[in-house]
C-alpha cells in the first residue's frame, strides 16, 4: 500500500493497469464455470479506487460494497486470496464462503465488503468511531455507489459522523446507473449529494473527471483535513463501468445505455489520461500478467472448504 509520497504518475498508472488486467482476466475465465459467484467488475472505474487509496496510509481502514475488487486491490489486498475466494476455495479471504462481494484483508486494513446496498456506510462510520474513542490517527474510507445514497442510513451516518467529528471519508462512485436504471428515473434533477452532505455539516466536493491525478489530489486534500481532526468529508466522483452491472460481458445489446454515451466514456478511459513510455508499459504488463498467472494457478490448485472451524486469522 503506497503512501502519499509514492503517488507519481507512473505508480498511479501501474496500479490502474494492474486492476484492469486482473479484471479482464476474471472476465475471460468466468465462462469456465469455476467461479460460481456473481462478479461486479470495475473496468472503467479504476481511477477512483487508485486515486483515493494512493492517498491513504497503510494503517487506514477501508470498507466497500458489491463492486469492490478495485478498492481491495488498490488498498493492498492480497490478489491470491481474493481470487481463491472468487473460486470458492478455503485459501480465500473469506475461506471460500463469501465470494466476490465478501472481501477482507485485515493485514491491508480492509475490514470487509458487503453486497447490501448502503451496508458499508454504517460499518465504516462505526470503524471511525472506534478509532476516535481509542485516540488513533488512522481514518476510515467508505466506498459506495450513488444508489446507496437513497438509503436512510446514508443521512443517518452523515449526521452521526458530523456530530462526533469522526475521521471518515465518504466516497461516492457515481457511475450514472443503479443496475439498469439511469439516475433521472430514480432521483430529482435538483438532488445533490454534495449539498446533502453539507447540510449535515460534512465538508463535500465533486470531481467530474476520470483523471486519476485530479482524483488523487482531491482525495489527498480531503484525507489530510480528516486526519488533522477537521471531521468527516464526502467526495463524489463521476465515473463509468464498461461492462454489465453483474457479470463479465458487454451489455450494449440491452439498450438501456445510449451507445454514444458508452463510446464517450470509453474515450475518457482512466488509462488514457497518463502518457506512459511504451517500454515502461510493456514491462509493467509483463510483470502484472506473470503475477496474475501465479494467482490464478494458486486459486485453481487450492482445496475447497471442508472444516467449518477453519479461520483465516487464527491467533
Amino acid at each position: 500500500m503506497a503512501k502519499n509520497s509514492m503517488a507519481a504518475p507512473l505508480h498511479l498508472y501501474q496500479k490502474m493497469l494492474r486492476i484492469r488486467l486482473i479484471e479482464e482476466r476474471i472476465a475471460k475465465e468466468y465462462s469456465q464455470q469455476k467461479m460460481r459467484c456473481p462478479v461486479h467488475l470495475s473496468i472503467g472505474q479504476e481511477a477512483v479506487a487508485v486515486g483515493v487509496c494512493s492517498a491513504l496510509h497503510a494503517s487506514d481502514f477501508l470498507v466497500s460494497g458489491h463492486r469492490a475488487h478495485a478498492h481491495y486491490l488498490a488498498k493492498g489486498g492480497d490478489l491470491k486470496i481474493m481470487l481463491a475466494e472468487i473460486y470458492g476455495k478455503k485459501t480465500g479471504c473469506s475461506l471460500g464462503r463469501g465470494g466476490s462481494m465478501h472481501l477482507i484483508d485485515l493485514y491491508a486494513g480492509i475490514l470487509g465488503t458487503t453486497p447490501i446496498v448502503g451496508g458499508s456506510i454504517p460499518i465504516g462510520v462505526g470503524s471511525a468511531f472506534s478509532s476516535k474513542l481509542k485516540n488513533e490517527t488512522n481514518i476510515t474510507v467508505i466506498f459506495f455507489g450513488e444508489g446507496a445514497t437513497e438509503e436512510g442510513v446514508f443521512s443517518e451516518c452523515l449526521n452521526f459522523a458530523s456530530l462526533h467529528s469522526l475521521p471518515t471519508l465518504f466516497v461516492c462512485e457515481n457511475n450514472l446507473y443503479s443496475v439498469y436504471s439511469p439516475l433521472d428515473v430514480r432521483q430529482s434533477s435538483k438532488r445533490d449529494i454534495v449539498k446533502i452532505a453539507k447540510a449535515h455539516g460534512v465538508e463535500a466536493s465533486r470531481e467530474d473527471s476520470n483523471d486519476v491525478t485530479k482524483i488523487y489530489k482531491q482525495a489527498k486534500s480531503a484525507i489530510d483535513a480528516v486526519r488533522s481532526g477537521l471531521g468527516p468529508h464526502l467526495l463524489e466522483f463521476a465515473t463509468y463501468r464498461y461492462l454489465e452491472h453483474c457479470g463479465p460481458n458487454e451489455d450494449d445489446h440491452l439498450n438501456y445505455r445510449p451507445k454514444e454515451e458508452v463510446a464517450a466514456w470509453k474515450e475518457k478511459c482512466p488509462l488514457n489520461f497518463l502518457e506512459i513510455p511504451p517500454d515502461a508499459k510493456e514491462k509493467m504488463t509483463n510483470e502484472i500478467e506473470k503475477e496474475i498467472d501465479e494467482a490464478f494457478d494458486f486459486a485453481e490448485k487450492s482445496d475447497f472448504p471442508t472444516n467449518t472451524q477453519e479461520t483465516l486469522y487464527a491467533k
